[in-house]
């Protein structure tokens, strides 16, 4: 077949192709021959669609999305925010810290190990392209019924692809979820989350100015193996009726990205690049359309210089691909030769594949014929924008009012104890040390909290001992029933954790997981909880510096629930003043902070217990969740408490016996004036969580709590070798133990 040339398309208006095949809608089509002035050619209609997939245009999601730099507030940490590969905070001292998640959803369920291996791999390159050393990485995940045949077989390969790509990089895994509900069956969630490092001096932008700067393709050779990859895997519904797109799932070598890793450091060091993008979603047709877009110019690439591990791959296919372990570099010509010698000494292939040019066309030549002439910015920054239909669904009424405060409760302290029993020991409320175990949390050595702490947190100077710590939450079962309170208790969920540890909270990456954007229901769920972030942070003062939407996750017409998870990045002056949540030592005294009510809708008891979904999440306090992050700070920095806790899901009894099994010890507990033990134990009431105060500093703590206007209920005292209801029930920390730990184990032998 002859070579699909810009002059060939422009001489032949009428030739059929495969628009259809590659995901555009008819009016998408149309458009790009509206902006050529003629048909595109087989490199530019490939390129078009990968780029204005749904995956990488957010052509559905942006006219929400722009709320987040609209209400963005007031926060002297933000040094990038939302556009680049990564945001990027200040943490002081020089440092700044760069993190971000996003979703390899739909290649995890197609190949579960590669899927989530190169969703690894992907956020680690996108970290490394601000300029940053990664130090930690972080994994929330979702999947099906626990007991469902099809978990035994995604789960342990997702896992072992994180594990097994993480470990080999030397990155800790320091926090992340893992969550099953039968509505993510055939769609589970993997979203991916990287922290990395840097001084201010070293961020790096991804952009290509300079006429006469030349373009270096470096890393691992091109291949077939993720052509359309994720760009075209997330960007439509899953149904049994379609072939397996397997071919599509890249396949990932962690060890070539160790040495580019290494290669990209070294080369930072000597200020070698001008501007930079790593391979991601679109391969070649991303980095070289969004770097020239955000330059001052045009580019001219070679394509048929790019290192290929297949020599039959069609240049469309190459533009396609989305092999891993790849990076694309704009480095002044006096610069080349040392980066090209760098490479070398780390043994990653490096190729000068193009020019920065004076022009406003990025132009792509196949041996020596073109075969795109495109604006850039049409294909990485002018995609489809679509304001679709959304509207609240008719069973909303409905669901919230099946309210779960109407479920029958446990009348006796043994139906209490019985009950305590099977929360602690369901799936989504049992230790997940089956799965963190096949992690390395402690590598490189600066980890000081991992799961299953409140939050991870890292130490980033030996000197110093300053530190960043990470927590990542989502509830699907509360954003279902309002999505606008749901995700801001995802936000709030995720900001008290940080703060339990000791850390301050400074800004927030999302990954917006929902179904099909083309149904109104699912829209509405979107724009609902995205309006909700959005307010929500701006309360809190954290910024959104940038995330990811993943949308179409659903089989056939069932949608997931809606899944908004945020990632809040704290930062602690000294992480020997850290909080963990252990119950170490006898004498304790136990606090409550916060106030209790009488609220269970989305709780984990009424799933547990009843198999129940129904009423309103939680109530909100945004301010409450604020002086509550304060008062934990405080109290951390001041030596006020040995340990804390955040209350979420499972309540109070949930946090007590994590606590009490973390530390060893037991723990006596009264029921609060007011309470009946019932709520007391099992209600889910937001801005809340468990301390344990030393003796000797009681009186200093409840003066704080009580000049600043917070509740603190005394609750009990650290003692003994079982949990303890004074009057109600007494549950051994043998027999807990027993239960919190057999369940995964069990359901995936």
């Amino acid at each position: 077949m002859s070579l699909d040339t810009v002059k060939h398309a422009s001489e032949t208006p009428d030739s059929e192709q495969p628009w259809k095949e590659l995901g555009l809608k008819e009016d998408e089509y149309a458009r790009i021959r509206e902006i050529l002035g003629r048909r595109p050619t087989g490199a530019e209609l490939a390129m078009y669609s990968v780029m204005w997939s749904e995956h990488c245009s957010y052509k559905s999601s942006k006219v929400h999305l722009k709320q987040f730099g609209e209400k963005v507030p007031e926060n002297d940490a933000m040094l990038v925010g939302i556009g680049e590969n990564a945001g990027v905070v200040d943490v002081g001292q020089g440092y700044a810290v760069t993190f971000k998640v996003e979703s390899h959803n739909h290649p995890s369920y197609i190949e579960p190990y590669q899927g989530a291996a190169t969703g690894i791999g992907g956020i680690v390159r996108d970290i490394l392209a601000m300029g940053a050393r990664p130090v930690a990485v972080v994994d929330p995940l979702r999947f099906g019924a626990a007991d469902h045949p099809d978990t035994k077989r995604v789960l342990p390969g997702v896992v072992a692809g994180i594990g097994g790509y993480g470990n080999c990089l030397g990155l800790p895994n320091i926090g992340g979820e893992v969550v099953f509900d039968e509505c993510y069956q055939g769609n589970p969630l993997v979203n991916a989350g990287c922290i990395g490092v840097m001084k201010h001096e070293d961020i790096h932008l991804a952009q290509a100015s300079g006429p006469g700067n030349k373009v270096i393709l470096y890393g691992a050779r091109t291949g077939g193996d993720g052509i359309g990859g994720v760009s075209v895997l997330a960007s439509e519904t899953f149904d049994d009726t379609k072939p397996t797109k397997r071919p599509a799932v890249q396949v990932g070598d962690p060890f070539q990205e160790k040495l580019l890793i290494e290669c990209t450091l070294e080369i930072f060091k000597e200020k070698l690049v001008a501007g930079i993008q790593d391979l991601g979603g679109a391969g070649l047709s991303c980095a070289t359309s969004e770097l020239a877009s955000a330059g001052s110019g045009g580019m001219r690439v070679e394509l048929d210089r790019v290192h290929l591990r297949d020599a039959t791959l069609s240049p469309e296919e190459i533009l396609m691909s989305e092999s891993q372990e790849r990076m694309c570099a704009i480095v002044e010509p006096e610069h080349v030769e040392r980066f090209l010698e760098i490479c070398e000494k780390w043994d990653v292939i490096a190729t000068v594949i193009g020019e920065v040019t004076e022009g406003e066309r990025l132009e792509i030549f196949w041996h020596g014929e073109q075969i795109v002439d495109v604006p850039p910015r049409s294909v990485a920054h002018e995609g489809p924008t679509y304001h679709r239909p959304f509207a609240r669904p008719e069973w909303q009424d409905a669901l919230q009012a099946d309210d779960a405060g109407k479920l029958p409760r446990p009348q006796t302290g043994e139906e209490l104890k019985d009950q305590v029993l099977k929360l602690v020991s369901s799936p989504n409320q049992a230790s997940k040390s089956w799965i963190t175990d096949q992690y390395d949390r402690f590598v490189q050595g600066n980890t000081v909290l991992a799961q299953p702490e409140d939050a991870g947190m890292v130490r980033i100077d030996e000197e110093t001992n300053l530190g960043v710590a990470m927590a990542t939450d989502g509830n699907g079962r509360y954003a279902k029933l309002d999505p606008y309170t749901g995700a801001q208790l995802a936000l709030a969920e995720a900001y008290r954790n940080v703060a339990a540890s000791g850390a301050k909270p400074l800004a927030i990456s999302d990954c917006l997981n929902f179904g099909s954007p083309e149904d109104p229901a699912v829209m509405w769920q979107f724009a609902e909880a995205t309006r909700g972030l959005a307010d929500g942070c701006l309360q809190l003062g954290t910024p959104v510096t940038g995330g990811n939407v993943s949308l179409y996750n659903q089989t056939g017409e069932v949608a997931i629930h809606p899944t908004p998870v945020v990632a809040v990045l704290g930062v602690i002056d000294d992480v020997n003043r850290r909080t963990p949540i252990a119950f170490a030592e006898e004498g304790q005294l136990l606090y409550l902070l916060g106030d209790t009510r009488e609220e269970f809708g989305g709780s984990a008891w009424s799933e547990v217990i009843h198999q129940h979904l129904g009423g309103l999440p939680p109530a909100v306090d945004l301010d409450r969740e604020k002086l509550l992050g304060e008062i934990l700070i405080s109290a951390s920095r001041d030596g006020m408490i040995d340990a804390a806790h955040d209350l979420s899901d499972g309540g109070l009894v949930q946090a007590v016996v994590e606590s009490c099994l973390r530390g060893g010890n037991g723990a006596r507990l009264v029921v609060p004036e007011g309470l009946d033990a019932f709520t007391f134990l099992f209600s889910e009431s937001a801005g809340r969580a468990v301390v344990a105060v030393p003796r000797s500093e009681e009186l200093r703590f409840t003066d704080m709590c009580g000049a600043r206007g917070l509740p603190a209920a005394r609750i009990g005292v650290v003692d003994g070798d079982a949990v303890d209801v004074q009057g109600e029930f007494a549950l051994s920390l043998t027999e807990l133990r027993t239960a919190h730990e057999a369940t995964i184990p069990a359901l995936l032998a």
